[in-house]
């Protein structure tokens, strides 16, 4: 790819302010809160997305009903919520629900959850109360339709319609895809330290993706929390009402992909960071990467849909200290609506007049009822 012409070197930074987003206010003072809790909620609250969003959901966005589960983690206490308890189930496939006991519970992964390409529908229900954490050891969960350790199931992986991986009601913590087996498996490698998915489909709703790591340096790593890559006929991705915090990656502190459409509605992204050098490719002498503080999107036609969502505080050490867009085949589109993106600089190089965005393609990003600041 290109290297993108930094338009602007740019130290950006703001005092208190507040936002109203679909009727709440949601602060944006440098005073951070405390992780699990936004401005004016109670600190006991667990913060999965922004409920006062407003967007609208579509049904291709919305929860699975995994009321009538094929495969039940646990028999009611801890004990029974292991691991090895989770990849077999993974494996398997199937509509996953937990039976941990009624306190929220933390699941130490001591290997990664890998999705077996034979299978329909995976769902992943944590109903709020489940933690899957890599101990910042390993990746957390893995889809690959064109890994044939998983089984290859067609003549074009990359253009498959199943697996479908749907997650939803769980917590994210502590991935680190740079150490995972699976890290070097495949195209894109490097990404996705709490999910990495290439291929089939993927939404996730409900759900908190706390502290994530991937590769710190290289053009085209990214994704501290999720990676994505491939999705069949070219069909988005759902993030619904799910909140990043403290992702650290190359490029997309929160998201990454290449080649693939987002819609991220009524969601929370604060406080993570870009954190690779030299942008892409890389300069002379540098690693490269450092784009995309939230989210770092390439690639050729493409869009990403943003409504509802307060996208706060993030860092890039290049571009974009939010969103860091560019579409090669200038075809791509930026839809920004009733959201708010602040505080979010880009240490080197950003689109006039919207801070905190890079944006490469035709035309201009379309911004509706929305503050960039």
């Amino acid at each position: 790819m290109r290297r993108h012409k930094r338009v602007s070197r740019f130290i950006f930074a703001i005092g208190a302010a507040a936002l109203a987003v679909g009727g709440a206010e949601v602060g944006a003072s440098a005073a951070r809160p405390v992780r699990g809790q936004l401005a004016g909620k109670e600190p006991s609250r667990p913060d999965f997305g922004n409920p006062s969003g407003g967007a609208r959901v579509p049904t291709a966005g919305e929860a699975f009903d995994a009321s009538r589960p094929t495969q039940v983690i646990g028999t009611g206490a801890p004990a029974g919520c292991t691991s090895a308890a989770v990849v077999r189930a993974i494996a398997r496939g199937g509509v996953i629900t937990f039976n941990c006991g009624p306190a929220p519970v933390t699941i130490t992964m001591t290997a990664t959850a890998k999705v077996v390409n034979t299978s329909h529908r995976i769902v992943i229900d944590g109903g709020g109360k489940v933690t899957l954490s890599g101990a910042g050891k390993r990746q957390i969960l893995y889809m690959n339709t064109c890994d044939k350790r998983q089984q290859w199931t067609t003549t074009n992986c990359y253009d498959q319609q199943w697996p479908e991986l749907v997650v939803e009601n769980m917590t994210f913590k502590d991935g680190n895809a740079t150490v995972t087996e699976s890290a070097g498996a495949g195209v894109g490698g490097g990404g996705g330290g709490a999910i990495f998915d290439l291929g089939g489909q993927l939404r996730v709703v409900n759900s908190r993706f706390l502290d994530n790591r991937c590769f710190h340096v290289g053009p085209d790593l990214g994704g501290a929390a999720i990676r994505a890559l491939a999705q069949w006929d070219n069909r988005p991705v759902y993030i619904t009402s799910d909140t990043f915090e403290g992702g650290q990656c190359s490029n997309g502190g929160a998201l990454s992909s290449i080649g693939v459409s987002w819609i991220v509605l009524n969601s929370v992204m604060i406080d993570n960071d870009a954190i690779g050098f030299g942008a892409n490719p890389a300069s002379p002498d540098t690693a490269g990467g450092g784009s995309g503080g939230a989210i770092y999107c390439d690639g050729d036609t493409y869009s990403l849909e943003i409504e509802g969502t307060v996208i706060r505080d993030n860092h890039a050490r290049e571009g974009g200290g939010a969103i860091f867009f560019v579409s090669d085949n200038n075809t791509g589109t930026l839809t920004i609506t009733r959201s708010s993106l602040i505080a979010n600089p880009s240490a080197g190089f950003w689109t006039r007049p919207y801070p905190g965005i890079f944006f490469k393609s035709s035309g201009s990003p379309r911004i509706v009822a929305s503050t960039i600041k």
